[in-house]
C-alpha cells in the first residue's frame, strides 16, 4: 500500500520582544502564507487523515490560519527534535491513516526528506536541499506501513513554495 506523507513548515514568525522562541507567533505575512499552503494542500494532496504537529505557537497557528480540518495530535516531541526522532514519531502513527500531514520545523524538514528519499537528483529534491522556506509543503509517497516507515522508502511527488 502507498501512502502520502505531507511535510508543512511553519508560517514565517515574528519577533516580539521577551517571548520564548516555542511561543513566538506568525508574522502577518506568515498567517497570509499558511493559508495560501492550506488551500494548495486542499486542491492538490489527498485528504488528510491525521495531523502531527509541533506543540510551538507558530506551527499551531500554521496549521490553523491553513484550515485542515483532521484530527490533530499536538506533540512536544516534534519541537527541536531531529529527522530521526521525527520518522520515529511518523512510525507511530495509526496504520488506518493513508494521508499523514506534520507541521514542522527547519532543519529538520529537509532533512527528513532527504534521508526518506531514494533519488536525489530530481529538481524537487534539489529545491529541498537548497532551500524549505516557511509555509514551504513536501509531498512524499511512501511505499509499506508508517512503522516501515526508513531511508530510501519514500518519493518526493511535489514541492511547493506558497507565494
Amino acid at each position: 500500500m502507498t501512502r502520502t506523507l505531507i511535510l508543512l513548515r511553519h508560517g514565517k514568525s515574528a519577533y516580539p520582544d521577551d517571548v520564548d522562541d516555542h511561543d513566538r507567533p506568525l508574522s502577518p505575512r506568515g498567517r497570509r502564507e499558511a493559508g495560501l499552503a492550506g488551500r494548495w494542500i486542499r486542491a492538490s494532496a489527498p485528504p488528510i487523515d491525521a495531523v502531527l504537529c509541533s506543540s510551538a505557537t507558530r506551527t499551531r497557528r500554521t496549521l490553523a490560519e491553513a484550515g485542515i480540518d483532521a484530527p490533530v495530535d499536538y506533540r512536544d516531541s516534534l519541537y527541536l527534535t531531529g529527522p530521526a526522532a521525527l520518522v520515529e514519531e511518523i512510525r507511530s502513527v495509526p496504520k488506518d491513516v493513508r494521508t499523514l500531514l506534520v507541521v514542522g520545523h527547519e532543519p529538520t524538514l529537509s532533512a527528513t526528506v532527504l534521508d526518506l528519499i531514494s533519488d536525489h537528483g530530481t529538481d524537487a529534491a534539489q529545491q529541498v536541499a537548497e532551500k524549505f522556506p516557511t509555509s514551504s509543503i513536501a509531498v512524499l509517497t511512501v511505499r509499506g506501513r508508517w512503522d516501515e516507515l526508513e531511508a530510501g522508502r519514500a518519493e518526493l511527488v511535489d514541492f511547493h513554495i506558497p507565494r
